[in-house]
């Protein structure tokens, strides 16, 4: 994506881990970014906004009145969804946080109130992911023929399901869910504060979910509670196909009925060994065709980073009526509907079905 002609104008609310991040984002990324205010209700969020030099307002009046592309929500699931009914009410253009909502009764009536409006957008970067986008255009060129089934096993409920909805194409479809949950020990090495400095077990529970969409097209679910920090276990994505299956970004396929072919989707780094350009992601390729290129070569950001920017700026491109969101409501709620029926299978000690939502409409077009 190309940069924007002026910098995003972005407007944040909250003061926890995920504001903190995008904050930090955004200023290493002033050329892209503009900030126009914090919404900081709590004394703390307000004096964090403060020596970060950015603009308090207390409220929504003061925040919207600085005319922001998208307002960025990072506020707890039992708040956000008040908040977004609020900004949406004012006609502002909304990015909140995954999930939308807390449960699916507040999820419900989230959609409710604003999913017609069509003002707001959902903070899910896992797609965007480069090695996630390069998978899912592996996909969409065919080269797998009809994708029939995926595993995940790297980040938790929702987001799993935004990947696994992703490859399969199976929108709203109702699916059988039936997970089960198993606890064992394991070291965890590793928290958002950074090395722990210990290398004491303790019982973390792992939970695997098989999500039926008919028609042939199924998913599995394998998640460990530290799964997304913790270096002592893998991340894996497998896509199957009528006509191959990828594992991770190892690809086996038909060319022809007489030929199986094998590749590997392959990454260039810069910066290594006597690269003077400096550590960056250039892109990633399949048999010397680009899957993915990295639309912010230079400015030396993670693969989780430039999700984020990229969902960022497609957000207030969008806010702004120049293109498309990056990922609607309607997407999201669906994710949390697979999320909670996994949750919910577990609780019931059985399978759980779900149905069309009032969503699923929004979803067909």
């Amino acid at each position: 994506m190309s940069a924007p002609p002026r910098p995003a104008r972005l407007a944040l609310t909250g003061g926890g881990f995920r504001a903190g991040l995008h904050l930090d984002l955004l200023r290493r990324l002033p050329e892209l970014f503009e900030v126009t205010g914090v919404l900081a209700r709590g004394e703390a969020t307000a004096a964090a906004a403060t020596r970060r030099g950015l603009p308090v307002h207390r409220d929504l009046d003061g925040l919207l009145r600085a005319a922001p592309d998208v307002v960025v929500v990072s506020v707890p699931p039992a708040a956000a969804p008040g908040l977004v009914r609020e900004l949406a009410g004012r006609g502002a253009a909304v990015l909140t946080e995954t999930p939308p909502a807390a449960d699916l009764a507040g999820l419900r009536a989230l959609w409710e109130a604003v999913g017609p409006s069509g003002r707001v957008q959902v903070a899910e970067q896992y797609p965007l992911s480069p090695h996630n986008a390069a998978r899912a255009e592996v996909v969409r060129r065919g080269l797998l023929g009809t994708p029939t089934s995926v595993q995940v096993s790297s980040t938790q409920l929702h987001h799993a399901a935004a990947l696994l909805r992703g490859f399969l194409g199976v929108g709203a479809r109702p699916a059988r869910v039936v997970a089960t949950a198993t606890t064992a020990p394991l070291v965890d090495p590793i928290t958002r504060a950074g090395w722990t400095g210990s290398a004491h077990e303790r019982p973390q529970v792992t939970t695997v979910a098989t999500l039926d969409f008919g028609d042939g097209r199924s998913a599995l679910y394998d998640f460990t509670e530290t799964q997304t920090r913790n270096p002592l276990r893998a991340r894996r994505l497998v896509v199957r196909g009528s006509a191959g299956e990828l594992v991770d970004d190892r690809l086996v396929r038909l060319a022809d009925p007489v030929t199986v072919l094998a590749s590997s989707i392959e990454r260039r780094q810069t910066g290594g060994h006597q690269d003077l350009q400096g550590m960056d992601l250039d892109h990633l390729a399949l048999d010397g065709r680009v899957l993915f290129r990295n639309p912010f070569a230079g400015a030396r950001l993670s693969d989780e980073e430039i999700a984020v920017t990229e969902l960022l700026l497609r957000a207030a491109t969008w806010g702004r009526g120049e293109a498309p969101g990056p990922y609607p409501l309607a997407e999201a709620a669906q994710d949390h509907l697979l999320g909670l029926a996994i949750g919910a299978s577990l609780a019931a000690g059985g399978p759980v079905v779900t149905v069309q939502e009032a969503w699923a409409a929004a979803l067909s077009r």
